[in-house]
């Protein structure tokens, strides 16, 4: 049974053998020639494939054949006249052209249209930003306006607050080695208006210290002594008795004033020149508080609270002009 086969298959071979002898090539090599299989006739169709494949390359001929004759021949125009080569390129030119000036104008119009739109925007924005700025600016003064009323309200209470204090100028340095402070200022009541104790006024102080609280030996002026009293009332009667004459201890010169803010005492200091050339003059010259200056001028009581507003009364007034050199004491006080 195992040889049945293979008898089978050697008499198979031979028989392939016999109908594709072998042929050798250029190098010496055999080689069995396999003939192509014809193919089969298509039952349904009824043509073969080479019949197909023909018709298909014909077909493909014909076209070619029938765009290269088309082509070759001239084109018709408007009157069915035949169109040139020229006339073809210069009427599809003009085509490209409009169709070009149409793109043109579009985007011509798309970007006066955003052009437009950013003009406006700039404008807006320049807008926004003046009324940005007006805000700002009212808000700044409203600020300045605020702390300006915030500063003299707080300087108004420090001076409120040393309305019972007196200041005297002039003391000499450590006349209290041997004698206390509130001591020294009961002998200077004694010396200058002893009707105050006579009157049986209080004259007793709280408390009396030097400002500042340290010596600075640079200086040779004494520091200034403040003397909180008791009394208001007896404080101010002492002031008044100072207004009216000088007063001294020992003998030498002092002056009493009121107590106030530093930054007051500064203002008041800016009207020395003129206060005292107008002490000159006789026009009664005063500070009162916080730092304003009072004349008494052709039988009137002028009141000024800027040296800029002083200065342009005296320059309308013959009497005054030129006698007042605010420059000077600009200079000095610098």
């Amino acid at each position: 049974m195992d040889n049945l086969p293979r008898a089978k298959t050697s008499e198979h071979q031979t028989k392939v053998r016999k109908a594709n002898p072998p042929h050798s090539d250029r190098d010496g090599k055999l080689h069995r020639s396999i003939k192509p299989k014809i193919p089969k006739k298509n039952k349904k169709k009824g043509a073969t494939l080479d019949t197909f494949y023909g018709a298909k390359i014909q077909n493909t001929e014909e076209i070619e054949e029938e765009t290269q004759a088309n082509a070759s021949k001239p084109s018709k125009g408007k009157g069915n006249s035949p169109q040139t080569h020229e006339e073809y390129e210069s009427e599809m030119i003009k085509k490209m052209e409009a169709f070009w000036e149409e793109k043109r104008e579009i985007m011509q119009k798309k970007f006066t249209h955003l052009q437009n739109q950013f003009d406006q925007t700039e404008k807006e924005n320049q807008a926004l930003k003046e009324q940005e700025s007006i805000k700002q600016s009212q808000n700044t003064k409203k600020l300045e306006e605020n702390i300006k009323y915030l500063t003299d309200k707080v300087i108004d209470l420090e001076n409120r607050g040393r309305r019972d204090n007196l200041r005297i100028i002039g003391l000499p340095e450590k006349p209290e080695i041997n004698t206390k402070l509130d001591m020294v200022i009961q002998d200077i009541i004694k010396e200058n208006c002893p009707e105050i104790l006579e009157q049986g006024g209080n004259t007793a102080t709280d408390r009396a210290h030097r400002t500042p609280s340290t010596l600075n030996p640079q200086k040779t002026t004494p520091r200034n002594v403040i003397a909180k009293f008791q009394s208001y009332q007896t404080k101010e009667k002492i002031l008044q008795e100072a207004r009216k004459r000088q007063f001294r201890y020992k003998g030498m010169p002092i002056r009493v004033t009121q107590d106030l803010a530093s930054s007051t005492l500064n203002d008041r200091k800016a009207w020395n020149m003129i206060f005292r050339k107008a002490r000159e003059l006789g026009l009664q010259p005063r500070i009162s508080y916080p730092a304003k200056l009072t004349i008494y001028f052709q039988g009137k009581v002028w009141a000024f609270n800027k040296i800029e507003d002083f200065q342009l009364f005296a320059k309308k007034r013959p009497e005054l002009c030129g006698k007042f050199d605010t420059e000077n004491q600009r200079a000095r006080n610098t």
